[in-house]
């Protein structure tokens, strides 16, 4: 300010004095103003060299109006799906079966495995005698492991009684997809190729065109739509596990929705909510999809649970955690590694050297959390309230003290306010031994639903989008337990069809699921 002090002791006309005095102060408010965007925008320029952008054009290219095509071919066959459970309820007379016309013979050039299903007893049921073989219903399914297709042939005799004149066979076996070509096997194949594998339909036809073997992608879609259907069960049943639990991590992520009227997308949610890592029990993540991204999809999901929940500062929770009409509302959960990114940016654009100072200051309680990783609850809460409680009061101080220092508006200031006005959330977790530190663990585990939507890029509808939760969310599950989502999807599509209700548990991709045996 030392040009300003000589302006006002400076010997000239009062009148000039004043006016150069105005004329500085505005250059120095705009010189200010300069500063705190220049700021703005290296944080901003820092943050996009570091995260890579995909397109935002919304325009279609035909590729992608086949991928809607798929999505709208799974719906129909979901919607089959529902008919035909609805019409197994129903008294009215039964229409007659659809016919699946067109089918063609499956190559003779693949190895056929045959299974023979004989009857239980070589008597008449109706009159105790002989049976006699009379001929064989013979149909064929199509089945593959990686790479190799094969034709399983369901070989039944039929055996008939001379004495009154009846036929005896053995009965067809159940599946996820009466009377259909594809074995479980096959099926689960398709779905984690395409969930799992993020691979569209149109290229598994390819690989089985390839192998001489003639899979429309319409059957494709249609076998999708149907297995998401039957799965659902499962969903709901994973959706009452997770939200027995005291702890949840919540998380959103943007998907492209078709809107065939128009041509275009628009944007949708894949909401996801995840057990606490430091919980007792198996891991669970559970998907939502909505076309949203309102807060009241978030209240619906949950419904009456009411717990710790670890977010991010996204105001949609917020109502959350104000108290309802019976005063019991959730309870915030901070997540410090959002906290943290706001000073590492900072810190990445300029080298800020207070940044750095909380980024190390932060690197200490992950470290006592790494420490007691492994210990029991009890253990763990002695040491957060020995060692990380001291420190978040260090860390708060040192906040306090620099917000104070920072300039209004700055990129600094902004930093230091994320963090401040979300203290108690931030620090609630090192009172108690099960509460986890950030909300890590759901981003982690959205991350391959993001790395997908690279490959199938929109929901071709709301449907197909709900659909994906459903199917995401078991094999989502499935990875968390370590267990193989192929082998876990083929065996429950051949339990599936018989299992009781009152078992579902045991078909759960979690840590007690067991195959079945050979």
């Amino acid at each position: 300010m030392e040009a300003l002090s000589l302006l006002e002791n400076a010997d000239i006309d009062p009148a000039t004095k004043q006016a150069l005095l105005t004329s500085f102060q505005s250059l120095l408010a705009e010189a200010k103003r300069d500063k705190l965007k220049i700021q703005a925008l290296t944080l901003e320029l820092a943050h996009l060299k570091r995260i890579r952008f995909g397109k935002r054009s919304e325009s279609l290219d035909p590729q992608q109006l086949d991928l809607f095509a798929e999505s709208v071919d799974e719906d129909i066959g979901s919607i089959h799906a529902e008919l035909d459970t609805a019409e197994v309820n129903d008294t009215t007379p039964k229409r007659q079966a659809r016919q699946h016309a067109g089918r063609q013979a499956l190559p003779d050039h693949l190895p056929r495995i045959e299974f023979r299903h004989e009857p239980e007893s070589c008597q008449c049921g109706a009159c105790g005698k002989g049976l006699v073989k009379i001929g064989e219903d013979i149909s064929e399914q199509l089945d593959v492991t990686p790479a190799i297709f094969t034709v399983h042939r369901h070989i039944r005799p039929q055996y008939a009684c001379r004495a009154c004149e009846t036929v005896t066979a053995a009965p067809i076996p159940p599946a996820v997809i009466d009377g259909g070509l594809a074995t479980p096997g096959l099926l689960s194949w398709v779905v984690i190729s395409k969930y799992a594998d993020h691979l569209p339909l149109y290229r598994l036809e390819q690989m089985a065109e390839r192998e001489g073997v003639p899979l429309a992608r319409s059957t494709l879609a249609d076998w999708v739509g149907r297995v998401g259907y039957a799965l659902e069960p499962l969903h709901e049943r994973l959706k009452e596990r997770l939200l027995q639990g005291g702890v949840l991590h919540a998380d959103e992520t943007p998907v492209q929705q078709l809107d065939p009227g128009k041509g275009k997308t628009h944007k949708a949610y894949l909401w996801a909510f995840r057990s606490n890592t430091l919980d007792e029990g198996p891991p669970l993540i559970v998907f939502d999809y909505q076309t949203g991204r309102s807060g009241q999809h978030a209240r619906d999901f949950l419904g009456t649970w009411r717990g710790h929940l670890c977010v991010d500062d996204y105001s949609g929770y917020k109502a959350l955690f104000a108290a309802n009409h019976d005063g019991v509302a959730c309870v915030e959960l901070g997540c410090f590694a959002h906290a943290r990114r706001k000073f590492y940016e900072l810190h990445a654009a300029n080298q800020n050297p207070l940044a750095e100072e909380v980024l190390r200051r932060i690197a200490e309680l992950y470290a006592i959390e790494s420490h007691g990783k492994e210990m029991t609850s009890d253990a763990r809460q002695a040491l957060r309230l020995r060692e990380s409680v001291p420190r978040l009061a260090e860390l708060h101080r040192f906040l306090m003290d620099q917000r104070i220092k920072a300039a209004p508006g700055g990129a600094w200031a902004k930093a230091l306010d994320y963090s401040l006005k979300r203290w108690d959330a931030l620090a609630r977790y090192a009172q108690t031994g099960n509460l986890p530190i950030d909300n890590n663990p759901v981003e982690q585990t959205i991350r391959p639903v993001a790395i997908g939507k690279k490959n199938w890029l929109f929901a071709g509808s709301e449907r197909a989008g709900k659909r994906a939760a459903v199917i995401q969310s078991l094999i989502g599950t499935a990875k968390l337990n370590g267990v193989d989502p192929a082998a876990w999807m083929r065996d429950t599509l051949e339990k599936l069809p018989l299992w009781p209700n009152k078992r579902i548990d045991e078909l759960l991709p979690i840590d007690g699921w067991k195959p079945a045996e050979a």
